[in-house]
C-alpha cells in the first residue's frame, strides 16, 4: 500500500487537521473536524460541468464543523449555495450530519442507498425516548446489565439531534450512476459497516471514493444493530472481496489519508478479521457459556477494557456479536437459544 495523501498523514501524526487540498483538477478534499479519535471527515468536493459543486459526504452536524465546511468551500472559490448534489456513503452522523444544512442553504439533492435510507428514516422517525429504550433493550439482549446498558446508551436528550438528519431525495442502488455532469461515478454497494454503505467508483479516472469501507490505518467498526442485518461481518468480508478486483488508481477514504493499493489493503483487512475470529473462538473455548458482553472483555482492544464505556463499549460489544454470528454461520460456535445468547464452542468433529 502506497500513501498518496502525505499532507493528510502528516496532519494525523501531528494531531492536527489538514488544510483543504486540491487532489485533481476539479476535485478537492475538505477536512471537516469532528470529536473523537478520528478527528476529521474527508468531505470530497467535485466541480461539475456547467457550473456548481457536488459533495461526497458532509461531516458531523456541529457549528464548528459547518464553519469548517463553509470555509473550505470558500477557500476553493465556491460557496455552499453552489452545491447541486450530495452523495452520502452511509448514514452515520459524521457523514450525513451536515447534509440537511447543505440542502437548506443550496437546495441540493441528497442521495444514498435504500437500505441506509430506510434505517435513517426509522431512526429519525422514533422519539428520542423510544430510541433510547430500543438500544437499552438490544444491549441487555447481548448480556449487558441494565444499569450499564442505560449508562452506555445515554439520554434521550443526547439523541434529539438525530431527528435533524436529512432523509434522502434520491436512492442509488448498486451499479447506478450518480447525476454529476462531468463525472462518471458508479455506486458500489458495500454492506457491512452499515447495511447500505456505498462506495463510488469514478470510471474515467479510476478514483475510488471508499467512505468507511476501506480505511488505510484502522479497520472500520462492523457491528450488529437492532433490526439490522443478521450477519454483517459476512457481508463486509464479501464486500471487500468485490472491491478488491476494481482497477482503482487511488483510494479516497472518508477518514485518514488517500492511498494506492486497494487490493492489498482489502487483503490486510480480511486477514485482520480472521485473526480476530480466531482470538474470539479461543475466548469462547476458555469461557464457555458467555454472552457477547462477557466475551468482549476477554479480547484485545486498543486500550484496557476497564477504560471502555459509553459508545466505545457499545461498539466493542456489538462488534464482538458480529464476529460471533460469523463463527456460528461457520459452525464453530453454538448459542444456547436463550433470549440472551450464551455461546459455546461447537464440538470438534
Amino acid at each position: 500500500m502506497e500513501v498518496t495523501g502525505h499532507a493528510q498523514q502528516a496532519a494525523w501524526r501531528g494531531r492536527t487537521v489538514p488544510a483543504v487540498e486540491r487532489v485533481r483538477p476539479g476535485l478537492w478534499s475538505v477536512p471537516v473536524p469532528m470529536g473523537g479519535p478520528l478527528r476529521w471527515v474527508n468531505a470530497h468536493v467535485l466541480e461539475l460541468d456547467g457550473g456548481g459543486l457536488a459533495l461526497v459526504d458532509t461531516g458531523w452536524d456541529a457549528d464548528d464543523s459547518w464553519a469548517a465546511l463553509c470555509a473550505g468551500l470558500a477557500g476553493l472559490g465556491g460557496d455552499v449555495a453552489d452545491v447541486r448534489g450530495v452523495l452520502v456513503t452511509h448514514m452515520h452522523l459524521d457523514h450525513v450530519g451536515l447534509a440537511a444544512r447543505v440542502r437548506e442553504a443550496s437546495g441540493a439533492w441528497i442521495a444514498m442507498h435504500p437500505a441506509d435510507a430506510a434505517a435513517l428514516t426509522a431512526m429519525t422517525g422514533r422519539s428520542p425516548e423510544t430510541s433510547t429504550e430500543h438500544e437499552v433493550a438490544f444491549l441487555v439482549g447481548l448480556g449487558a446489565p441494565e444499569a450499564d446498558a442505560r449508562d452506555d446508551a445515554g439520554t434521550p436528550e443526547q439523541r434529539a439531534q438525530w431527528r435533524r438528519l436529512a432523509r434522502p431525495d434520491r436512492l442509488l442502488e448498486d451499479g447506478d450512476r450518480a447525476d454529476l455532469p462531468g463525472w462518471s461515478l458508479r455506486a458500489v454497494h458495500t454492506p457491512g459497516h452499515t447495511p447500505g454503505h456505498l462506495c463510488f467508483a469514478e470510471e474515467d479516472t479510476g478514483l475510488f471514493f471508499a467512505g468507511d469501507h476501506v480505511l488505510p490505518r484502522i479497520s472500520p467498526n462492523i457491528s450488529t444493530h437492532p433490526g439490522g442485518d443478521a450477519d454483517p461481518l459476512r457481508d463486509y468480508l464479501a464486500s471487500l472481496e468485490e472491491v478488491a478486483a476494481l482497477p482503482a488508481t487511488e483510494v479516497l477514504p472518508g477518514h485518514e489519508w488517500r492511498f494506492r493499493g486497494l487490493a492489498a489493503r482489502t487483503r490486510e483487512l480480511r486477514e485482520h478479521h480472521e485473526r480476530r475470529l480466531a482470538e474470539l473462538l479461543a475466548a469462547v473455548r476458555a469461557h464457555p457459556g458467555s454472552t457477547p458482553w462477557d466475551l468482549a472483555a476477554h479480547l484485545t482492544w486498543s486500550r484496557p477494557w476497564s477504560q471502555y464505556a459509553r459508545r466505545m463499549r457499545i461498539f466493542a460489544v456489538t462488534e464482538t456479536d458480529a464476529h460471533l454470528r460469523l463463527l456460528a454461520s461457520r459452525g464453530l460456535v453454538v448459542g444456547d437459544g436463550g433470549a440472551v445468547p450464551a455461546w459455546t464452542a461447537a464440538p470438534v468433529r
